[in-house]
């Protein structure tokens, strides 16, 4: 017997929209119709799947289509808003491209918040945050997230050291050493943060003013000297098989 083709199938086009989604029809224009029209190629009959970062991703069909919009009826929610693991991620911003790489890969690994840090070394002290939100939606489509990372306003670091809540570990990747990272993050379990530093790192006088934040940990990253996107991907990486969500995978 021939299997049922599954549906949606795996190829559906998903998108992030910019209101609550219900059952009904729903008309689509810019950006996000230009590339369901212009590159997907979408025909009345097709499906999409849509999210909004509330309610969770929907299964809709589109209906009419256009030359600059299209009309979709959204019929089904197939899955609720994931539930996300509590991590920031409190990094410096860096150079166009690898900032762009980073909050890419920092949504597609699941961190809740990120905030750019200016530090005394920071080469970028306002990177352009809408250009990194859409970097951040098209990872989240991409990956298949029903929830988007929070998008921080740039804080300089004393005022993120400063107002740092009483509750949430700080974990910050020290190049002078600290505790190996993976077992430390397994001893603090519960909301927590990643601080990295800029191209270069952070100087003795930050050194010093982190380490005295009593939520603050030191860890180590292992022996390799590590790019600050890389050491961003690898501490996420390993807070996720600590306590995050990859203890269920």
């Amino acid at each position: 017997m021939t299997a049922t083709p599954a549906w949606p199938p795996q190829s559906t086009p998903r998108l992030f929209v910019d209101s609550e989604l219900v059952p009904g029809p729903r008309r689509i224009d810019g950006p996000a119709a230009h590339y369901l029209i212009a590159v997907m190629r979408i025909a009345p009959g097709d499906p999409v799947k849509l999210c909004d970062d509330v309610t969770g991703e929907w299964l809709a069909t589109a209906t009419q289509v256009g030359k600059r919009d299209l009309t979709v009826d959204v019929s089904t929610r197939l899955r609720p808003r994931e539930p996300v693991p509590d991590l920031w991620l409190c990094a410096a911003p860096l150079k166009k491209g690898r900032i762009d790489w980073l909050v890419e890969k920092a949504c597609e690994l699941g961190v809740d918040r990120l905030v750019p840090v200016v530090t005394q070394r920071t080469i970028v002290d306002r990177p352009k945050l809408d250009r990194l939100r859409s970097h951040i939606v098209e990872a989240a489509e991409q990956c298949a997230r029903t929830a988007l990372p929070v998008l921080a306003e740039s804080t300089k670091l004393t005022a993120l050291l400063r107002d740092w809540p009483a509750e949430r570990a700080l974990f910050f990747a020290d190049e002078s050493g600290g505790a190996p990272a993976l077992a430390a993050m397994r001893e603090r379990p519960g909301p927590a943060a990643i601080l990295i530093g800029p191209e270069g790192g952070f100087t003795d006088e930050e050194r010093s003013a982190i380490r005295a934040v009593p939520q603050a940990v030191a860890v180590s990253l292992g022996p390799r000297i590590l790019r600050a996107d890389t050491a961003a991907t690898a501490a996420v990486s390993l807070w996720m098989a600590a306590c995050g969500d990859w203890q269920e995978s």
